[in-house]
């Protein structure tokens, strides 16, 4: 049986979460939406209209009985910021769920990890389920956690690089500490980067922009959508060990034979 994600008591049969903006036109971004089968989508709330937002250009187009959604703070540079935000999107009636996402650096878009905290913190003594964005630094992490993420996303690399998961090692520290769901989030590129992180042992992929900005944008969502479930898979089952030397797959004696 194809065992569920359970993220603050909901379960979601998909590991896939979607972003939602910068694809060419609306019928694209549900296509792909489709083909992602992905349960949660995100989005900027500073791009959505807080007056009367199931009529936004962003959600008009979607089913959203079908969805949860998963509003992020992107664009605030302070814990304060995120938290106001955070607190409209929710008066909103958008959602309670909020990714927190806090970049001080315009260049890197880092997230600023002591702010983070801060507004993570603050949110969840709020009622939020929140899932904040954040470095892939473990420490971290596991204090964000401690505060009470439902789960905790750190980056690959920064937001729209596509250089894959730059610190491997980081992100298998992060999986093996943590006992809420790790998603990673950001600096993805294709599949085999998608593999990768699934097999570390994350419990899911964010991404917007290599979907989004693929040529194909729906072939790009099915093929991300694959290569979560066959990482999934490949984590699950277990790989063989690294070894040094050769090791022939039949015993000597049986090649005797």
């Amino acid at each position: 049986m194809k065992k569920t994600l359970n993220i603050a008591n909901r379960q979601l049969s998909s590991r896939f979460f979607l972003g939602t903006g910068r694809y060419p036109n609306p019928f694209v971004q549900n296509e792909a939406i489709k083909a992602s089968g992905a349960e949660v989508l995100t989005f900027a709330i500073r791009r959505v209209n807080l007056d009367a937002p199931m009529e936004d250009a962003i959600l008009q187009h979607l089913e959203v009985e079908n969805f949860t959604f998963l509003p992020n703070t992107s664009g605030a540079k302070t814990a304060d910021e995120a938290i106001r935000i955070a607190r409209l999107a929710r008066a909103s009636g958008i959602s309670d769920w909020i990714k927190v996402e806090i970049s001080a650096n315009e260049k890197t878009l880092l997230p600023d990890p002591i702010e983070t905290l801060k507004a993570t913190e603050t949110l969840v003594k709020e009622g939020f389920v929140v899932l904040p964005y954040t470095s892939d630094d473990p420490i971290l992490c596991k204090r964000l956690e401690e505060v009470g993420a439902a789960a905790v996303m750190p980056g690959g690399a920064p937001i729209g690089t596509g250089l894959g998961i730059l610190n491997p090692y980081n992100i298998s520290l992060i999986v093996e500490e943590s006992n809420v769901p790790i998603i990673v989030d950001a600096g993805l590129g294709n599949a085999s980067d998608v593999v990768l992180a699934m097999e570390l042992g994350v419990d899911g992929i964010l991404m917007n922009t290599p979907v989004a900005k693929a040529k194909d944008p729906v072939k790009m969502a099915e093929a991300m959508k694959g290569a979560i479930e066959v990482g999934r898979l490949s984590y699950e089952a277990g790989r063989i060990p690294k070894k040094k030397y050769a090791t022939a797959s039949s015993a000597y004696q049986d090649l005797m034979l």
